[in-house]
Formats: structure tokens, sequence, C-alpha cells
């Protein structure tokens, strides 16, 4: 079993009453539902800012550039001209 780890939360009355009320309809205590709540709130705004939203426009966009030929640009081909100058072991 992890180890456990404490949160404490301290709320107004009413919204006590509110997370009173919400755990006692799912036959749960209100830390257990607090818990979960919290969890699956935290889960989603996880998984929501992972991923990247592009339009149809922007993905068209990146998928040509992903697929056109590579040039490098003057600092690139400066970084890879004094890299083949330098001596490995």
């Amino acid at each position: 079993m992890p180890a456990a780890a404490r949160f404490d939360l301290t709320m107004d009355v009413e919204e006590k009453e509110v997370v009173s009320r919400a755990a006692a309809l799912m036959g749960t205590t209100m830390a257990a539902f607090v818990r979960t709540a919290a969890k699956e709130k935290a889960r989603e705004l996880l998984d929501r800012e992972s991923r990247i939203t592009m339009t149809a426009q922007d993905f068209h966009t990146f998928t040509t550039a992903l697929n056109g030929a590579f040039t490098p640009n003057a600092a690139l081909k400066n970084a890879m001209s004094i890299a083949r100058e330098i001596k490995r072991a």
C-alpha cells in the first residue's frame, strides 16, 4: 500500500454542507468524496493540458513542415561546421 500523505482543507459552512450532502448521496465519507473528486478533476486537467489542439489549417501547416525537405539555417550550418572541426577521443 502506498504511503499516506496528509492534506488539510478548510471550508466554510456552506461548502461543507454541500460536500457532506453529496458524499451521503454517494454513500461515502466526505474525505473519500473530496479525494475522489479532486483526483478526477486533476486527471482531467492534466490530460487536457498535455495535448496540443490545432485547427485543421494549423495541422496542415505542421505536417507540411514535418514532411518537407530540411534545410539548415546559417546558425545550424555554422554549428555543424564547428562540430566537424572538434577532434573526438
